[in-house]
This record gives structure tokens, sequence and C-alpha cells, in this order.
């Protein structure tokens, strides 16, 4: 039986103040940099465009652009391998790319902001494009320089910092909806690449990371270049990992399962059962809220004090308890019982946030700094395509079986997830449980 290495005793001043390190902050701003077009592109583009009278069944076209955050594994050896004019000299391998991706989100709010949808979809189709593109291989970019930028034992807390950041974007994009509705959508969209210009600006301030920059070198023809750039970065994973990357794959594919099927039924069930919207607004936008961040800092914290693989594994407890919580209410509520809805929405969010945390990090510790972008990239998209199209067949299932039965199922996925845990820390290998030592980031200041 394998044991997990023992995690240092780490007062609780260090804890917290970790998150003050010039580290941190960055991340912070980097996770701000990376969700500000996510929603931009998915909520307020689609907004604008029916505001401007374009027909419903061409704004859902427009959703395809958003496959670009899906397929982002293609392109990222590209981000990995592929050193820009002057711009590395300058910043280096990762910060030349965040800072050429957020150029692109900043050239496509432009053109949004300048085109009449009425006069013609074709240019604001390819800022569209552009936008969602440039945001997709912003989030590569930032993801290797989280991964890079400190030791396996603070991925956790990076990963809190970047979800907060992501948060704040949410907030700064909802503050552009406002700006439309007292000035224009021009000047919001303005607004918006703004904000994206500030923060572009602040990356020439944080530190490169180092790790792994050596070995991303590689030599031989431009096609010999191609092959390794491609499939080292998959060949030094399987290495690693051995026959346990099925079960480590199979971790990851089920992990979120039950946030990702019961958060896509959560507003029908409100609708049915005849809640305020103005109450349920309210309660996700303050409490339900404030709930998401405790939860990504806690879980940051408690990563942190107790080690990783414990941190998964309350994770999925919690989880059970809070799609459980969606059963009981379900269940029992009446329209005017909002303290119920409180309970389910507060709970579901403060697991959420304590689990993307924590997941994040474990996603971070399996990822090699050499192939940061592609390694990360890739094991991210397992849960992403997995959870998605499951997710899609939700209400087909709630459909069958009720609501409360429904919620039970989704509380359920998470016995899977937790027998294929168990087994990856009794049994698996450092590398399988995120304990792999890469000399690199050991060392990271």
């Amino acid at each position: 039986m394998a044991e997990t290495s023992a995690q240092p005793r780490t007062t609780w001043l260090k804890t917290l103040t970790v998150y003050a390190t010039p580290v941190m902050i960055s991340m912070l701003i980097l996770g701000f940099a990376s969700g500000l077009p996510l929603y931009m592109v998915f909520q307020k583009l689609s907004y604008w465009l029916r505001d401007a009278g374009i027909e419903r069944s061409t704004i859902g076209f427009f959703y395809f652009v958003t496959l670009s955050y899906t397929l982002k594994w293609l392109w990222a050896p590209v981000i990995d391998r592929v050193k820009l004019p002057v711009l590395h000299r300058l910043l280096g391998a990762r910060r030349s790319w965040i800072v050429t991706a957020i150029a692109g989100t900043v050239v496509a709010l432009i053109v949004i902001s300048q085109t009449d949808p009425l006069v013609s979809l074709v240019p604001v189709a390819i800022a569209a494009l552009l936008l969602a593109y440039s945001g997709a291989t912003l989030d590569v970019a930032i993801d290797a320089w989280r991964i890079e930028s400190a030791p396996n034992d603070m991925q956790a807390n990076m990963a809190a910092a970047y979800s907060f950041g992501y948060r704040i974007a949410y907030m700064t994009s909802g503050l552009g909806l406002a700006i439309s509705e007292w000035a224009d959508w021009d000047i919001s969209f303005l607004a918006m690449a703004g904000a994206m210009v500030v923060s572009g600006g602040l990356v020439f301030l944080m530190k490169e990371p180092k790790a792994g920059a050596g070995r991303r070198e590689l030599e031989g023809s431009f096609a010999l270049k191609v092959v390794r750039a491609v499939w080292q970065p998959f060949k030094d994973f399987f290495a690693r990992l051995g026959w346990w990357i099925f079960p480590v794959i199979a971790l990851i594919s089920l992990y979120r399962i039950s946030d990702f099927t019961m958060g896509v039924m959560a507003a029908p069930l409100y609708s049915d059962l005849d809640f305020d919207r103005a109450v349920v607004g309210g309660i996700q936008g303050g409490p339900g809220l404030a709930a998401t961040m405790f939860g990504l800092f806690i879980g940051g914290v408690v990563a942190f004090r107790i080690g990783l693989m414990r941190a998964l594994v309350i994770g999925l407890v919690i989880t059970f308890i809070t799609n459980g919580a969606y059963a009981w209410l379900a269940a029992t509520a009446q329209p005017d019982d909002a303290w119920k809805l409180m309970v389910a929405i507060v709970g579901d969010n403060l697991a959420g946030g304590f689990v993307t945390t924590v997941f994040i990090a474990y996603l971070s510790s399996l990822v090699d700094p050499a192939s940061a972008a592609t390694q990360y990239a890739w094991v991210s998209s397992f849960y992403a395509l997995f959870a998605k199209f499951l997710s899609g067949f939700s209400g087909v299932l709630a459909d069958a079986v009720g609501w409360v039965m429904f919620f039970i199922l989704t509380a359920a996925w998470t016995l899977p997830a937790a027998v294929l845990l168990i087994v990856v820390i009794a049994y698996g290998p450092a590398a399988a449980r995120g304990e792999f030592k890469f000399a690199e980031r050991e060392t990271v200041d």
C-alpha cells in the first residue's frame, strides 16, 4: 500500500498570509483577465444581439464560437513551444502569450463596439471568433503560468486566487451590462476592453516562471519539432503514471459530474416550485455569491493545511450532502419557503467553490512544467467533455424519475468517484496522488 507523504505543519498565520504574496496577487489579476472574455462571449454578446433585434435562431449559432474553450487543447502545444517574436525576448514564454491573447480580446471588443449587427453580422461573427479564441488561448497560457509559478503544496491556494479573480470578472461583466443601460452598448464593450488593457499592463510587472523552460527547447527539422511538441507531452504523462493513467482519468471524469448534472436543473426546479424570481436572484447574488467566494478560499486553506488528497475527499462528502439538500428542497419546499431555498443555494455554492479550488489544484499537480499548457489543457478536457455531455441528458433523467429521485441520483454520482479516489490514495503512486516532485516547481520562490 502506498503511503501519502506527510503534510508539513504550517501555522495559521502562514496559511493566511500566503494570499498576500506577489504571486497570489498576480494570480488574482490573471484570473480576472481569464474570466472576463468568457463572460462577455457567453452572456453579454447574446444579450447585445437580441437587444439589437437579431433573431433568436441566429443568436443561437453564435454559441458555436464557444467551442474554442472545449477545443483549446488542440493548439496548446503551440503555446508551449512557439516563441513569439520580440515579446518572447522581452517577457518570456508565458507572459508573451498572455499579453498577445489579451491584445486579441481588446481588438475584438473594440470591433464589436464599433459594429452595427443590423447592418452586417459578418464583422460581429469575426470579432466573436477572435474574442472566443483569444480568451481560450489566454486560459491555456494562464494555466501554464499558474502551474509553473508555485510548488505543488501551493497549487490549491493558486487555484483559489485564480477563481476569486474569475468571480470578480463575473461581477465586472455585470457592471458592463449596467453601463449599456446607462450609456450604450458601445461604451459598455469599450469599458470592458479598457479593463483588459489594464490587466495586460499589469502582466508586465509580474514574474515570468522559469520552471520547465529549458526542457521545452526542441531540436531537429520542423516536422520533427511538430511531432515532438504534440507527442512528447502525452508520452511523458503516460510514462509518469503508467497503467494508473486509467483510474486517474476515470477519477478526473467522474469527480465533478454531480455538480454539472445538478447545476443544469437547479433553475428549472426553482421555477417548478414557484419561487419568486426576485427572491432567487437575491439569494444567488447575495449570500450565494458570498458562499462561493468563501468556498474558494476555504478550499485553498484546507488543502494547504491537511493535504490535497484529503481535501478532495472532503469535497466529495460536502458535494453529496449539498446535492441531497436539493432532494430535500424538492420534497418539502413551498413557494414561500425562502429559508429552505437559501440553505440549498448557499450549501451548493459553498461546496462548488471548495471543489473548484481543490480539483483545479489536483489537475495542476499532475502536470509537468515542461509541457504545462498542453498537459493541463488535455487533462482538464476529460472532465469538461464527459461531464458536459452527460449534463445534456439531465432534463431527460429528471422527467423520467422526478425531482426528488433526480437529486438523489446526482448525489450518488459522488460514490464511484469516492471509490476511485480511495483506491488512488491507498495504492496509487506519487504521480497519481499529485505528489510527484517536479524539481523546477519545488524550488519556485
